[in-house]
């Protein structure tokens, strides 16, 4: 069983199989990188595979060989040669809240299932009025009050051997990022022209069709922008998430205050 399943167990079996992987210490063949879902991980997994010359096993139980290893590791314990991606928080959750609740060809059919029971919106198109309460969901729901945004960040920015990169930085400067994240991880210096083509490669017009920005809410490659939250959240949409997140927000240099 290698290929990814839609159901709980091999998911679960997954994610144990490379929670226990990510921590074999340095002597690791593995390059880890961790993100809080909706960051931009595989986008930067892609790149970094053949930035560093090694396979990158997507939606499938992981090589037993050196290869990028992806995932969402929240515990730093024992993880080297790990980059830990961040993201907007307020990006990843209107990100978050297409992937969980309309099926877009990536295996999520369960998930859109499970959570569409849960919150039973009226009217799932209705983003704008569904966004306080979806936020309020992400950060109260089972294992999500442990588990969130928050966690994830406070967590990997206190790990000084890991090395941390930026969605946004990606999308602005990709190729200088690709180079820097690589020498940082490998010690080997990627050229310029390597870096170039590689982003041309997996840029997100080559890898969706469309131009950055234009959307297609029924894709995992919904939009490939940085900002979109601006494009949702009302006032009050603003004050749940700045109560739950808000002081993450600009430990993480997003805002300079609560006064976005």
């Amino acid at each position: 069983m290698i290929a990814q399943i839609d159901n709980v167990l091999w998911h679960k079996t997954n994610a144990l199989v490379r929670n226990g992987l990510a921590r074999l210490g340095s002597s690791s063949p593995y390059i880890v990188v961790t993100e809080y879902p909706k960051s931009g991980g595989t986008w930067i997994s892609m790149m970094l595979s053949d930035a560093l010359a090694i396979p990158f096993p997507r939606n499938r139980l992981p090589m037993l060989k050196s290869c990028i290893l992806h995932d969402h590791l929240f515990n730093p314990f024992n993880i080297h040669n790990v980059l830990a991606v961040t993201r907007d928080g307020r990006d990843i959750l209107v990100s978050q809240y297409f992937h969980s609740l309309f099926e877009n060809g990536s295996g999520n059919e369960a998930l859109v299932r499970r959570t569409r029971k849960k919150l039973n919106f009226r009217n799932y198109d209705d983003l704008e009025s569904n966004l306080p309460a979806f936020i309020e969901y992400t950060y109260s729901d089972g294992s999500r009050k442990k588990h969130n945004w928050n966690t994830f960040n406070d967590r990997w920015t206190e790990t000084p051997r890991a090395v941390r990169a930026k969605y946004e930085d990606f999308l602005l400067r990709p190729v200088s990022e690709l180079q820097r994240v690589s020498f940082e991880l490998s010690g080997e210096t990627l050229s310029e022209d390597n870096a170039d083509a590689i982003v041309k490669k997996y840029s997100f017009s080559s890898l969706s069709g469309r131009k950055s920005g234009e959307e297609n809410k029924r894709s995992f490659l919904r939009k490939g922008i940085s900002g979109d939250w601006k494009n949702y959240f009302t006032p009050t949409a603003k004050e749940v998430f700045k109560d739950y997140a808000g002081a993450t927000l600009i430990k993480l240099g997003y805002e300079s205050d609560n006064a976005w």
